[in-house]
């Protein structure tokens, strides 16, 4: 399976400071071919970055977006203006969203629904927060999480990123033996939904995921990629991401 790591810059990067990131990242990875490269920079930063990416093997994503096709909804970015900036993907139920926006399962599903149907690529986010994890209730969360967010979703051009909360910006990172058991879950629980296509479908490990660690994670059966924060706002620490194959 094709390999899947995309960055997720939060909000970070000005227009000029998105140039000058990819005008050293691009030549850095350009010879990769085995894993799919996705950037995901803030809203204003998609056109320029479009236009930088255009003919290159990087891929371009957005970090979120509304559901409607158009209307009086604003400071809202729609499906299609998604694409016109040249998005093939886009990151739909992070925990910052469900955290800080209150996203509930019902407009993640809703978002899900209207990216599919536009015809891009879903980067659907899953994870338990630290006390559910001490309450034991991950696999309660992300089982919820997945059966409500994916419900009426068809399997085709989706990936789904396991990012435990309690490992997002902290510098701690789930084990290798924690990420499997998760993502082993996810994976049987995608196959509950989609039958023998699960096993197409990329499921990325998102917290914490630096150059030093990413080789053990990437060796984990169900471990496709990565979603990766804080190490993915400098070229060269982002490119020993991509580039971890070659790195060992």
């Amino acid at each position: 399976m094709k390999s899947f790591i995309a960055a997720n810059w939060k909000m970070n990067k000005t227009i000029a400071e998105t140039r000058e990131f990819l005008r050293d990242f691009i030549p850095s990875v350009k010879d990769v071919a085995d894993v799919d490269i996705i950037i995901a920079p803030p809203f204003t930063s998609l056109a320029a970055a479009g236009e930088a990416l255009m003919g290159t093997n990087v891929q371009l994503a957005s970090q979120d977006m509304f559901w409607e096709e158009k209307g009086a909804y604003t400071g809202e970015v729609s499906p299609a203006m998604l694409l016109d900036t040249g998005c093939r993907h886009v990151i739909i139920g992070h925990s910052e969203r469900r955290q800080y926006f209150h996203e509930d399962d019902a407009v993640i599903n809703k978002k899900i629904r209207a990216a599919k149907k536009a015809g891009l690529g879903v980067i659907f986010c899953c994870g338990e927060s630290l006390e559910e994890r001490e309450a034991d209730k991950t696999f309660d969360v992300i089982g919820r999480e997945i059966e409500k967010g994916l419900e009426g979703v068809d399997a085709e051009n989706l990936v789904v990123a396991y990012e435990p909360i309690w490992a997002i910006g902290t510098g701690k990172t789930a084990s290798p033996e924690q990420a499997q058991e998760v993502h082993a879950f996810i994976r049987e629980r995608l196959r509950k939904l989609y039958g023998s296509a699960a096993e197409d479908i990329r499921i990325l490990y998102g917290g914490s995921v630096t150059p030093e660690n990413v080789e053990l994670l990437m060796a984990c059966r169900d471990v496709n990629g990565g979603l990766v924060g804080g190490a993915s706002l400098k070229p060269d620490s982002f490119a020993k991401l991509v580039c971890y194959k070659k790195e060992k």
